[in-house]
């Protein structure tokens, strides 16, 4: 897969079980970098399992993450698929610039909900 992002390395001091922090409706990612397979099937299993366990609204913040894989998008664009499927909403906020093309060139920005803030996000999810 291709990675999109700044071209700056980074130090990722994170452990590694952790990818995401759910507050309410809202899910920041902890990774600077969703990159490799591990990285994406952990945040791909503890995404799915927020639904799972009943969650409907999920708003994803972004303002961690400098570089995403083209194999992350296909997991986001199942979890829309399994939330819309249950009459849920997935809203995402605070994508940067150089990922925000690359959903704009896979006409993603068209599918997903992606707002400039979580206040914005949040607007529609109530």
């Amino acid at each position: 897969g291709e990675v999109f992002g700044p071209k700056k390395p980074w130090d990722l001091g994170l452990p590694r079980n952790e990818c995401l922090q759910q507050l309410s409706h809202v899910v920041n990612f902890l990774d600077k970098r969703i990159l490799d397979e591990p990285t994406i099937q952990a945040i791909a299993e503890q995404l799915f399992s927020l639904v799972d366990e009943g969650n409907r609204k999920l708003l994803l913040n972004f303002s961690n993450v400098e570089y995403m894989s083209s194999a992350a998008l296909g997991k986001l664009i199942n979890l829309h698929k399994k939330l819309h499927g249950l009459q849920g909403k997935l809203t995402m906020c605070h994508v940067i610039p150089q990922i925000f093309e690359v959903f704009a060139i896979t006409k993603l920005d068209k599918i997903f909900k992606i707002f400039p803030d979580e206040a914005a996000a949040m607007a529609t999810l109530k």
